[in-house]
């Protein structure tokens, strides 16, 4: 039992594998200029599908070198709550709700903790 024991070894803290005949997979560096000045040099694998677009460190979308900026995809507009509600009811339906929402809370059948 005792020579099976992993006596002086950090558990967790290293590893037991040694990095001999491990070879790292081909890169590539591809290179990013920002707007503002800043070049980025990205280590991607040959494999990869490099990005046209990357972004820089300040915020701004940086280009890669010989290329050219993408065509921007449509986008949906945003949908609000306002815009979601008059897809289901008219402005006439929302005042008569608005109406019969009201009398009930004046007459007291209804009270203002559960409106």
């Amino acid at each position: 039992m005792s020579d099976r024991s992993m006596r002086g070894t950090r558990l967790g803290a290293r590893s037991l594998e040694s990095d001999t005949g491990v070879q790292p997979a081909a890169r590539q560096d591809v290179i990013y200029n920002c707007p503002n000045g800043h070049a980025i040099v990205v280590p991607l694998s040959i494999e990869a599908e490099v990005p046209p677009l990357w972004e820089c460190r300040c915020g701004t979308m940086a280009l890669r070198k010989d290329a050219e900026v993408p065509e921007e995809k449509p986008s949906k507009p945003v949908r609000t709550h306002w815009d979601m509600l008059m897809e289901r009811r008219t402005t006439a339906e929302l005042e008569e709700l608005l109406k019969e929402r009201l009398e009930l809370l004046r007459s007291g059948a209804l009270s203002r903790r559960s409106a």
